[in-house]
């Protein structure tokens, strides 16, 4: 018995969440009920702002934390979701290590942009929501591009359209346009690669398509790639 009850003691820490130290503080997302060692590291910065006053630092983004990186971002005019993002990275003086190869927070690092927005498939389509909670086609476009490429983009699917910079095939992460419910561009997703694209479906939430869909394909009016 006591041996089934250390089991599965393990199997709940498990599903809270991976534990991994791999990588800086800087490199991914980081938000309630996340289990990462970057949530320590995230403490610490918090702490030395003045915003984390707990003695007991752990890597798990508790109550605690939340709350302190709420108040933190109150305090720098940042949007106070309690999600640390490449904004709220910023405002720490965090910033990712720089290569030759590989700039920080830079559009080249396309990847980035595309793992950001994985992390919310499944999330449901909500009209005019901007955050994790629910997301509408362009508000999830805004909200993966700034917290995963620190690049703010317009808010609607028409002013994105206009802002970006035509391609003549997309590449992965560019922006992806289709006229839909009106004429013009009125929906867009984020270019995967192999044909694919992430986006918000009213009636799947954030999910992945392809453009060989014959719905899609037939609405498709072109790529567009949006850098800082």
């Amino acid at each position: 018995m006591k041996k089934m009850i250390a089991a599965l003691a393990v199997t709940g820490i498990l599903l809270s969440g991976p534990l991994n130290s791999e990588a800086a503080l800087g490199d991914r997302t980081l938000q309630a009920n996340t289990t990462h060692q970057d949530v320590k590291e995230l403490q610490n910065a918090l702490q030395k702002k003045g915003f984390f006053n707990s003695s007991h630092r752990n890597a798990y983004f508790g109550k605690s934390t939340k709350k302190a990186v709420i108040n933190f971002q109150k305090k720098h005019g940042l949007r106070a979701d309690g999600v640390v993002g490449a904004n709220t990275y910023k405002a720490l003086g965090v910033t990712k290590k720089a290569t030759s190869q590989v700039k920080a927070a830079s559009y080249s690092s396309s990847s980035n942009l595309v793992s950001e927005a994985k992390k919310y498939i499944g999330v449901s389509y909500k009209w005019g929501g901007t955050t994790p909670s629910g997301f509408d086609c362009s508000g999830f476009l805004k909200y993966v591009f700034d917290n995963g490429a620190g690049i703010t983009i317009p808010r609607t699917v028409a002013d994105i359209y206009k802002a970006g910079t035509k391609v003549s095939s997309p590449k992965t992460g560019d922006i992806v346009f289709f006229e839909t419910y009106k004429k013009g561009a009125s929906h867009a997703g984020i270019y995967m690669g192999g044909n694919q694209f992430i986006h918000t479906s009213s009636s799947k939430g954030v999910s992945v398509a392809s453009l060989d869909n014959s719905y899609w394909s037939q609405r498709y009016l072109g790529a567009k790639r949006i850098t800082k």
